[in-house]
C-alpha cells in the first residue's frame, strides 16, 4: 500500500512538490488570468483546445461555435489551434467562430507544422486565411518530438521565417510544443532564441515518467518562458482519459495541473457540459496546497512509473501525420 509517508520517502516527484503556481488576477467571468512569461499578456488559466473543438465541429458545426462563444463569455480568452488539425478544418471552424467582435476578445494561438522557410511561410498564410485574421498572437513550432527537430527549425529556415513574420506584424510571439521527451524541450530551450512559450504534458502521471514538470518546467521558469500545459488527464492509450485504476478524478487532474507553474492549461471540449464543468473548477480557482498535491501524486505513482498510460511519450501513436512524413516514417 502506498502511503503519504513512503511516497515522500521515495523522493520521486520532489521537484513537482516544491513548485508553486504563478501569481494570478481575477479576469472576466471570475476566471483567473496569469502573466504569459516575459510578455505583458494576461491569459486565462484555461485555454480552449483546437483539436477537440474541430472534432466537435465535424459532428455539429453550430454546436461547436456555441461552445466557443460560451467559453469566451465564461472568461476563456486563450484559444489553441494548429495548421494540421483535421486537415485545416479546426482552424477554419475557429475562424468562423471568431469572426467579428469575438476575435478581439481572444488571444489566438496556432502552430507551424513545418521546419523550413518556405513550408513555414505557407503554413502561416494558410492559417491566417482559415482563421480569418491578419495576425496570430502566438505561433508555435509544433511537435518537437524527434531529436533533430530543434536543429531543423534553425538549419532549414523555419525560425528565420518566424522572425520575419513577427517583424511584419503577422505573428506577435513565438514558442514551441512537444509531447515526446523532456530532453528535446531542453534542447530547444538551449537554442539561441528567446522563446515566449513552451507547451508540454502536465499531469500527475508525468511526475514519474520522462517528467516534463520536473525536468523542463524549472528551466522555463529560469528563462522566463511561459509553460502551456496539455494532456492534463494523464492519457489512456486510446481515450486520453485518466486511467480508472488510479482513482484520481478528472477534477483532481485539472486542479493539479493548474496548481503547477503554468500560465494556462489547454483543455479539449467536444460538448458543452465539459466546458461548463471546467469553468466551474477554474472560476475563483486557488492552487492546491502541497499536501493536496502530494495526495494526488501518491494515487498516480503505482500506475505512472512505467509510462503505460503516457504512450504519447513512448510510441508514435499520437505523432501527427505531417511530422511522421517529415522524418520518413510510415503513416
Amino acid at each position: 500500500m502506498i502511503t503519504r509517508r513512503n511516497f515522500l520517502q521515495s523522493g520521486i516527484a520532489a521537484t513537482a512538490l516544491t513548485m508553486e503556481a504563478p501569481a494570478q488576477e481575477q479576469g472576466a467571468g471570475g476566471l483567473p488570468v496569469r502573466k504569459l512569461g516575459r510578455t505583458n499578456e494576461r491569459v486565462s488559466i484555461l485555454c480552449l483546445g483546437g483539436a477537440h473543438i474541430g472534432r466537435a465541429g465535424q459532428k455539429d458545426k453550430a454546436e461547436a461555435i456555441r461552445i466557443m462563444h460560451a467559453a469566451i463569455d465564461g472568461g476563456i480568452n486563450f484559444f489553441d489551434n494548429a495548421w494540421d488539425y483535421q486537415d485545416g478544418w479546426a482552424e477554419d471552424l475557429m475562424g468562423q467562430g471568431l469572426e467579428g467582435a469575438h476575435r478581439k476578445r481572444v488571444f489566438l494561438m496556432t502552430k507551424n507544422c513545418e521546419r523550413d522557410y518556405e513550408g513555414s511561410r505557407r503554413c502561416l498564410e494558410e492559417s491566417l486565411r482559415r482563421l480569418r485574421t491578419d495576425h496570430v498572437d502566438l505561433w508555435q513550432f509544433h511537435e518537437m518530438n524527434y531529436d533533430n527537430d530543434p536543429d531543423w527549425v534553425f538549419e532549414k529556415g523555419g525560425l528565420k521565417y518566424a522572425e520575419e513574420a513577427v517583424k511584419a506584424g503577422k505573428v506577435r510571439h513565438v514558442g514551441f510544443t512537444g509531447h515526446k521527451d523532456p530532453r528535446i524541450h531542453l534542447k530547444m530551450l538551449e537554442k539561441p532564441y528567446p522563446w515566449v512559450t513552451a507547451q508540454m504534458p502536465i499531469n500527475a502521471m508525468d511526475a514519474f515518467y520522462r517528467s516534463f514538470q520536473n525536468l523542463v518546467v524549472p528551466v522555463c521558469a529560469k528563462k522566463n518562458v511561459a509553460v502551456i500545459g496539455m494532456k492534463s488527464l494523464g492519457g489512456g492509450p486510446l481515450t486520453g482519459r485518466i486511467p480508472t485504476e488510479t482513482r484520481i478524478t478528472a477534477e483532481q487532474c485539472v486542479r493539479f495541473a493548474l496548481s503547477l507553474p503554468v500560465a494556462t492549461v489547454c483543455r479539449g471540449y467536444t460538448a458543452m457540459d465539459q466546458l461548463q464543468q471546467d469553468l466551474r473548477i477554474a472560476r475563483d480557482f486557488q492552487p492546491l496546497s502541497r499536501q493536496q498535491k502530494e495526495e494526488i501524486l501518491a494515487l498516480a505513482r503505482e500506475e505512472a512509473g512505467d509510462g503505460r498510460h503516457e504512450l504519447f511519450k513512448s510510441s508514435q501513436t499520437f505523432d501527427g501525420v505531417t511530422h511522421r512524413k517529415q522524418h520518413g516514417f510510415a503513416i
